[in-house]
């Protein structure tokens, strides 16, 4: 029988490109890396097709000769880093709606001031409202926030910061508060794809695969080799082809190409995974999940999660409140499978509780949640183990977030739900009370 594959070479490619545009940029990679009838203009100009299509900027890495290289590493940047639409500070949350504008709500602290992202004077905020300035008409694609300091990641690949400015952890060579977004001039002329907030540094990683750090670098969380403060962004000299990066608490965790995860920081209390409390300087890998491939990782003040290519999650750090999902409240210097959970797709550390997402739109919660007691109190519940919500019983959710004592749900008929502490974190206007389910938040995502 005559071969007829090549057949399709004759096709249109504009035709070819719609019809690749419904794989992934990954798939796509792969399917060119193998097969003949692929060259490297249709695999790009399809999976960037793909990315407008799905509402974000797919970003090759520069300096790469290698364009299925290039592909492949920005397709798995995508798989590991999927855009934050929403995010959960200690008194705040943020959105970013289906145009790319920021929202807000907040109940704010002293120490949180310009958090708000609404310049001075605007000291609450009961609903998620809009911020005025945003990214100087930049569209937003990914946020992420600590207790006092925001960053926003801008489809153009610029980063911006607003918040508390102490021990330069907003990147903008200095320590004044900043009370609305602020581009960081010395990210400009990279792109990038990723931003963590951490509760004194933060992190960017660009589309070449480079980390880069700044603020405070106690016990040298910022990975350059010393405990110094950095008012600037810096690169990360010795880490290479990075895929994820998560600020923790004087610490910090990357996942690179190859499916490792490294950490590095404070070390005290069996923080980072390599069973002793020492801290480390420079990023190390955590040699526990050598036998594994991750695809995302995620740092939480005082514990840390792993999500691996099988589904499965691993935990490790401070047990109190069940936080770890192993049934116990025991500390864990090496990582560890958390059994009860198969075939999740996302992952999301909290303060003190976690939330997990699989491929059919559940979620998993474990760790210590607000609760009701009899008399209709507010109290707290601790989960051992990870437990199913049944709150969205007709909807899929499509990302989770956990803030410090709040949780977020997007669900995928753009729908925004909130649970846990009240107050204007919540966005439930004035209905300040606490809640235990889920909510439904005024804005579209």
């Amino acid at each position: 029988m005559p071969r007829r594959s090549s057949t399709l070479l004759v096709l249109p490619k504009e035709l070819l490109e719609h019809v690749l545009s419904h794989c992934s940029p990954f798939d796509i990679a792969r399917a060119a890396a193998i097969s003949h009838l692929f060259h490297d203009s249709l695999a790009v100009d399809s999976s960037l097709l793909w990315a407008r299509e799905h509402g974000f900027e797919l970003a090759l890495p520069e300096g790469d000769s290698c364009v299925l290289r290039s592909l492949c590493l920005s397709a798995l940047m995508q798989q590991s880093n999927p855009p934050m639409r929403a995010a959960a500070g200690s008194h705040h949350s943020l959105f970013i709606d289906g145009e790319g504008a920021l929202f807000c709500c907040d109940r704010p602290t002293r120490g949180a001031a310009g958090v708000l992202g609404h310049g001075e004077g605007v000291a609450m905020l009961e609903t998620p409202t809009h911020l005025p300035s945003s990214l100087r008409g930049a569209r937003a694609v990914s946020v992420s926030s600590s207790e006092s300091d925001v960053l926003a990641l801008a489809a153009d690949g610029t980063v911006w910061s607003w918040g508390s400015a102490s021990h330069g952890r907003l990147g903008h060579g200095d320590m004044h508060r900043v009370s609305s977004p602020t581009r960081i001039e010395a990210l400009v002329g990279k792109r990038f794809v990723a931003v963590s907030a951490g509760t004194y540094h933060s992190l960017a990683l660009s589309a070449d695969g480079t980390a880069w750090s700044w603020g405070a670098g106690f016990h040298g969380m910022l990975g350059h080799g010393n405990a110094q403060e950095h008012l600037l962004p810096q690169k990360i000299e010795s880490l290479q082809s990075v895929l994820s990066v998560s600020a923790g608490h004087k610490r910090s965790l990357a996942l690179t190409a190859d499916g490792a995860v490294w950490s590095w920081g404070q070390g005290g209390v069996s923080l980072l995974g390599h069973g002793d409390t020492r801290d480390h300087v420079l990023p190390k890998r955590v040699d526990a999940l050598v036998d594994q491939r991750f695809v995302t990782v995620s740092a939480a003040p005082y514990h840390s999660l792993a999500l691996a290519a099988d589904g499965c999650v691993w935990s490790w750090g401070l047990g109190y409140y069940g936080k770890l999902g192993h049934g116990d409240l025991l500390d864990k210097s090496l990582p560890e499978r958390i059994e009860a959970l198969v075939g999740i797709v996302a992952i999301s550390a909290g303060g003190f509780h976690n939330l997990a997402l699989t491929a059919d739109g559940a979620v998993w919660r474990w760790g210590r949640e607000l609760a009701r007691n009899a008399d209709g109190q507010n109290d707290f519940k601790t989960r051992l183990l990870p437990g199913k919500m049944e709150a969205f019983p007709e909807r899929s959710v499509v990302s989770v977030t956990s803030g410090f004592s709040h949780s977020i749900a997007v669900t995928s008929d753009g729908s925004v739900w909130t649970w846990g502490l009240g107050g204007g974190r919540l966005g439930l206007g004035g209905d300040w009370e606490s809640k235990c389910e889920p909510k439904r938040v005024e804005v579209r995502m």
